[in-house]
C-alpha cells in the first residue's frame, strides 16, 4: 500500500525501533535518578542530545528536547515575547509558517501586548528578505519566524538572509525546520538560525518528542515549570526510550544526506509528476522545491482542477494510497489553506490541491501505484474525451480496485 504522505508523518525507521526497544524492555528509570539504571536511561538521552546537534550543525548543550515541534514553535514564540519588555514585542512571521508559529503569534498579540506584521511571499511561497526587512522595528522587533522549506508545497526559504536582517534589527530568528532538517538540511550555525525547532516523527523517529535548539545569549522564558530539567527552560521527566528514537532517527537521516538520498528523492518525484501530467495535462504545480536552493526533494503539491481534494482523497484511500489535501478539514468545513491563499490561489484553486510527500522508504513502485489510483479516481470525478481516458485506462490498470 503506496504511503505517500512523509510531510504529516514519516514511517517509524527500523534504526530507531532497535535503539528504543533495550530502554522499554528494561524496567522504567527516570534519567534525573542517581542509581545505575537512572544513569544509563540518562546517557541515552545525552546519545540522543549528540545525535540531533550532529544533524543540524548545533552543539549538545542548545538542545532542548519538548514534546514536538509545535511545543518547540509555541516556546520559541511564547517564551521569547515575555522575555521582552512591552514596548519590545513586536514579531514578525512569514505568512506561510506552520499553525504552531501563526497560532503563538496571534496569542502573543491577544494576551501578551504584543503587534505581529505577517511577511508576504511571492507566487512559489518564498519570502523576499528585501521586503521582510522592511517591517522590522530596530529595538523593538523581538522574533522574526522563517520556516526552512514549506510542509505544503516545498519551497525553501532564503534563512541566512532573513536572519541577517533580523539580527541587524535585533531580532532573533526562529527557524521551523520540521520538515527541512533531514533533507536537505539546515545549518544552524552557519545560517545564523538562533531558534530551530525541530520534530521526532518527521525524520522517521517517534512520535511524541522533539526539541528546540536555543543559541547562547538568546533570551528566552520557560513556559513549562517544574524539576527544572533541560537547564530551566523545559522542565519534566526525559522520555528516554523515545529520545532515544529521536536520536537514532536523526543519525540515519544525516547519513542518508551525505550518500544523496536528496537526488534520489528529487528522482522519485519528477517520475510522479510527469505521471500524473500525462493523466491530467492542465495540472497545476504550486510551489518548487527548487526554489532558493533549500526546497523538499521529496515533496509534490499539485492542483487538478475540476476536481475536488476531498473526493481525490477518498478515492485514493480505496486503493491504498495515503496522501493529503492542500487544505486542512475542520469541524467538518473544508478551510482553504493558508498558504496556498498566501501565494495568491484562489480559495477553490486550494481545494483542488493534493499534496503527495516521499521519505526513507520511498519506491518507484510506490509512485507507480500512486500514479494508478490517481488515473482511476480522475476517471470517476472528471471523465475525459477518448484519448484522455485511454491514457487513464493504460495506466490505471496497475491497481485493481
Amino acid at each position: 500500500m503506496p504511503y505517500l504522505d512523509y510531510a504529516a508523518s514519516a514511517p517509524l525507521r527500523a534504526e530507531a525501533l532497535a535503539a528504543m526497544l533495550p530502554l522499554l524492555e528494561r524496567p522504567a528509570a527516570n534519567p534525573s535518578s542517581q542509581h545505575g539504571q537512572g544513569r544509563a536511561a540518562r546517557a541515552a538521552v545525552e546519545t540522543a542530545r549528540e545525535q540531533v546537534a550532529a544533524l543540524v550543525g548545533a552543539a549538545p548543550a542548545e538542545v532542548v528536547f519538548t514534546s514536538g515541534g509545535t511545543e518547540a514553535d509555541n516556546l520559541a514564540v511564547k517564551g521569547t515575547v515575555l522575555d521582552r519588555p512591552p514596548e519590545g514585542r513586536h514579531l514578525v512571521c512569514s505568512a506561510v509558517e506552520h499553525h504552531a508559529v501563526l497560532d503563538a503569534a496571534a496569542w502573543a498579540e491577544a494576551d501578551a501586548g504584543a503587534s505581529v506584521d505577517l511577511a508576504p511571499v511571492d507566487g512559489l511561497g518564498r519570502v523576499d528578505p528585501d521586503r521582510l526587512a522592511g517591517l522590522l522595528r530596530p529595538g523593538r522587533t523581538a522574533l522574526v519566524a522563517v520556516m526552512a522549506a514549506n510542509n505544503e508545497v516545498g519551497t525553501g526559504q532564503p534563512v541566512a538572509a532573513v536572519a541577517e536582517a533580523a539580527h541587524a534589527a535585533g531580532a532573533v530568528l526562529l527557524c521551523d525546520a520540521v520538515q527541512a532538517a533531514g533533507l536537505p538540511g539546515v545549518d544552524v550555525a552557519g545560517d545564523g538560525i538562533d531558534l530551530l525547532a525541530l520534530a521526532s516523527h518527521k525524520l522517521g523517529g517517534p512520535t511524541g518528542v522533539g526539541a528546540l535548539v536555543v543559541r547562547p545569549g538568546t533570551g528566552l522564558r520557560p513556559l513549562v515549570h517544574g524539576g527544572g530539567q533541560e537547564r530551566g527552560l523545559r522542565s519534566g521527566t526525559l522520555p528516554a526510550a523515545a529520545l532515544a528514537g529521536f536520536g537514532a532517527a536523526a543519525a540515519a537521516a544525516l547519513a542518508e544526506r551525505q550518500t544523496g538520498a536528496a537526488t534520489a528523492l528529487a528522482a522519485l518525484r519528477s517520475r510522479l509528476l510527469a505521471a500524473l501530467r500525462a493523466l491530467a495535462p492542465d495540472l497545476e504545480v504550486n510551489g518548487s522545491p527548487a526554489a532558493a536552493g533549500a526546497g523538499l526533494p521529496g515533496l509534490l503539491s499539485v492542483r487538478f482542477p475540476g476536481s475536488r481534494a476531498e473526493d481525490l482523497l477518498l478515492l485514493l484511500d480505496r486503493h491504498g494510497v495515503a496522501c493529503s489535501a492542500g487544505s486542512a478539514c475542520a469541524s467538518g468545513a473544508v478551510t482553504p489553506s493558508h498558504v496556498l491563499v498566501a501565494m495568491g490561489r484562489e480559495p477553490a484553486q486550494a481545494r483542488e490541491t493534493i499534496r503527495f510527500s516521499l521519505g526513507h522508504a520511498s519506491t518507484q513502485a510506490d509512485v507507480d501505484a500512486a500514479a494508478a489510483a490517481v488515473a482511476q479516481a480522475l476517471a470517476v470525478l472528471a471523465p475525459a474525451g477518448p484519448e484522455a481516458a485511454a491514457t487513464r485506462a493504460a495506466v490505471g490498470q496497475a491497481v485493481t480496485p
